[in-house]
């Protein structure tokens, strides 16, 4: 199969099984989906939408988080592990969101990845999903999938989307990739995965189609 077959395969079957996929990480505006994206870290979206409402009746605005004492986050968020390095992550990015930008969340990569406990992944999601931008967070789910599918060589997570991003089209990104979580989560899992059962893994096999 070449790269063309194999990529609008993968976007064929994506788009039949997911064509409406939903953001996972229940929110409000950008403030509360960033604060739901730096809680997932190393934690289930499950987890995460059961925590945050208990933490944004107190505080979902940035100035109502940057208020609220730190060790009072850090209890709210326990159930999502990193609890201590999290909470004064969200009070650290709280106090600057007002400080430097308004008391609005930043709209670009730079300026978000400037914030505490902001990674590029997380940035990543907050300008696809809040502000609609052209991005491709790349996810331990994804990160799995690019590799099984050939797509790329797995050699970091920046790679991955160095390579998802130049197999496939930019006006797509935003929602393929919702559309890959979800399948990795239902049909092509870490364990007890079955290549001859998942509906792609099947058809595309392994052959590469990523550079160098």
């Amino acid at each position: 199969m070449n790269a063309s077959a194999k990529v609008e395969l993968i976007l064929r079957t994506l788009e039949n099984l997911y064509p409406s996929p939903p953001i996972p990480l229940r929110h409000q505006d950008p403030f509360t989906l960033l604060v739901a994206v730096v809680l997932s870290a190393q934690c289930t979206d499950v987890r995460v939408n059961q925590v945050t409402p208990a933490l944004f009746a107190l505080a979902s605005t940035p100035a109502q988080m940057a208020a609220l004492p730190v060790a009072q986050i850090q209890s709210l968020i326990r159930p999502c592990g990193l609890a201590p390095q999290k909470a004064k992550a969200l009070n650290g990015l709280s106090q600057l969101i007002c400080q430097r930008h308004q008391g609005q969340v930043p709209r670009t990569l730079e300026e978000l990845e400037a914030l505490p406990g902001v990674g590029h992944k997380t940035a990543q999601v907050v300008v696809a999903q809040a502000f609609g931008e052209p991005a491709f967070p790349v996810d331990t789910h994804i990160y799995r999938l690019a590799w099984r599918w050939g797509l790329s060589s797995g050699k970091s997570v920046l790679q991955t989307e160095k390579d998802l991003k130049r197999l496939f089209p930019q006006e797509r990104w935003n929602h393929l990739h919702l559309q890959i979580i979800y399948f990795g989560r239902q049909h092509c899992p870490a364990r007890g995965h079955d290549p001859h059962r998942c509906p792609l893994c099947s058809q595309v096999g392994r052959r590469e189609l990523f550079k160098g």
